[in-house]
């Protein structure tokens, strides 16, 4: 069995990547799959406390957690769908206003 510093090790990784993919990619979509990867990482910590202490709470947070990423993905890729509409651009930088 893997210890829990481990995955703990491991989601810490994913994590840091995914701030460091929102901190310094200026494409919406990437810095999507970033705030994707975050919650992922995130889900990855709770299943492996979970699975240590013995119960099933870490679990049942995780898949909450994958429920509402279902939902805030359909909402995100229609914001950047509309967006790239209005702008002919998915750059960050380049969209400063809410403005039409």
């Amino acid at each position: 069995m893997i210890p829990l510093e481990h995955w703990i090790i491991v989601s810490s990784c994913l994590f840091a990547i995914g701030v460091a993919g929102v901190i310094l990619r200026r494409n919406a979509l990437v810095v999507y799959m970033s705030l994707e990867m975050i919650l992922n990482a995130s889900n990855l910590a709770l299943v492996a406390a979970s699975r240590y202490n013995g119960n099933l709470d870490g679990q049942v947070f995780a898949f909450f957690t994958i429920a509402v990423a279902a939902a805030e993905v359909a909402v995100g890729l229609a914001i950047i769908v509309a967006l790239f509409r209005l702008k002919q651009t998915v750059q960050v930088s380049d969209v400063t206003t809410l403005k039409l």
